[in-house]
């Protein structure tokens, strides 16, 4: 059931993926609009399914404490960042979930490399990390405005030509060095239109409750629309690689979005297959020791495990792991002596 479940999350984000070595043209290859055939009540119900396997994924990549799994969410002005996370992530431990947004460079940050401050908020083994904007901002906002450049200090010879291939290949190597460390990183672009992107603003000026949402910043930018596309399209082009492929997500319909993030992440997971940690015999058999003094201390009429009670397969007569079944403890024979 699993890997039948599997194999339909990789065809429903297939056509999503960014194919390494391909040359990307967003208004050529990706339709912001496109929904895979899907009505918005049959995908409401298909988040939830995804929301309680990621949570179920989520706990067992906890428990594993092998891997971490990284989120870098990019998206313009509007596109569903927030509301994505909101949605996608609502079944999961709080525990297991670190949520980043990254701003305006402070001093300290611009007084080291421009992948410095990201590094200080990967994920821990066992950990989701979301990075709402990430380090992909070094080859989008500084490209279009390269006027960031000199405020990140450096020297002359980093600024000369050649600058943003080089930053895609360091890109490429450290991700490529978090990945055979066992840190799995998930890259989703969510592809808002233009159109759309103008009506979500208005909706933001229009409703009070929406007011403190907007900013005078999003609409000049907005005006770089067609400079954001080339950038988009060569960053994806250049860093979607076999082991961090980027999948772009169609972003005018929210609730499709939120279905398309969720089945990534889950895909990433389901990879990963976390598993929960094999206690070994002899802890077992001190689990089932203490399991059968818990029992003798119920309360007459009481069953000895309320739980198990109700739950048969949860009993303790399961394998202990020295060949024997049943709650009671198996006792040790002692050796007749002889004579």
């Amino acid at each position: 059931m699993t890997d039948e479940r599997a194999e339909r999350i990789a065809d429903f984000i297939r056509p999503l993926r960014v194919k390494p070595g391909s040359k990307v043209r967003l208004d050529r290859d990706f339709d912001p609009r496109y929904k895979a055939g899907l009505k918005k009540r049959k995908g409401i119900e298909l988040l939830r399914t995804g929301v309680s396997l990621l949570a179920e994924y989520q706990d067992r990549l906890a428990a594993q404490d092998t891997y971490g799994v990284l989120l870098c969410l990019q998206a313009l002005d509007a596109g569903g960042k927030d509301g994505t996370i909101r949605h996608v992530m609502s079944g999961v431990n709080p525990q297991g979930v670190r949520v980043s947004s990254f701003k305006v460079p402070s001093a300290e940050e611009l007084d080291h490399d421009y992948l410095w401050r990201y590094a200080q908020r990967l994920p821990t083994r066992g950990e989701i990390a979301i990075f709402n904007r990430s380090h992909y901002e070094e080859v989008l906002v500084v490209r279009v405005h390269p006027e960031h450049l000199v405020r990140q200090k450096l020297p002359e010879s980093a600024r000369r030509s050649g600058l943003w291939d080089r930053r895609y290949r360091e890109i490429n190597d450290w991700e490529r060095h978090l990945t055979d460390n066992g840190f799995k990183v998930v890259k989703i672009f969510l592809n808002l239109s233009k159109e759309e992107q103008r009506t979500r603003f208005l909706k933001r000026i229009d409703l009070p409750e929406k007011n403190w949402k907007f900013s005078a910043a999003d609409v000049r930018e907005r005006r770089r629309w067609d400079d954001y596309q080339d950038a988009f399209s060569e960053m994806l082009s250049a860093t979607s690689t076999k082991w961090a492929p980027w999948y772009v997500v169609p972003a005018d319909r929210k609730w499709f979005a939120r279905i398309s993030a969720a089945a990534v992440l889950v895909h990433t997971l389901m990879d990963i297959d976390p598993q929960y940690p094999d206690v070994g015999n002899e802890a077992r058999r001190d689990l089932l020791v203490t399991k059968w003094e818990l029992e003798q201390e119920a309360p007459a009429g009481t069953p000895a495990d309320p739980y198990a009670s109700v739950h048969p397969s949860a009993s303790g007569t399961t394998d202990r792991g020295d060949g024997q079944t049943g709650n009671r403890p198996k006792k040790k024979k002692r050796k007749k002596k002889r004579g």
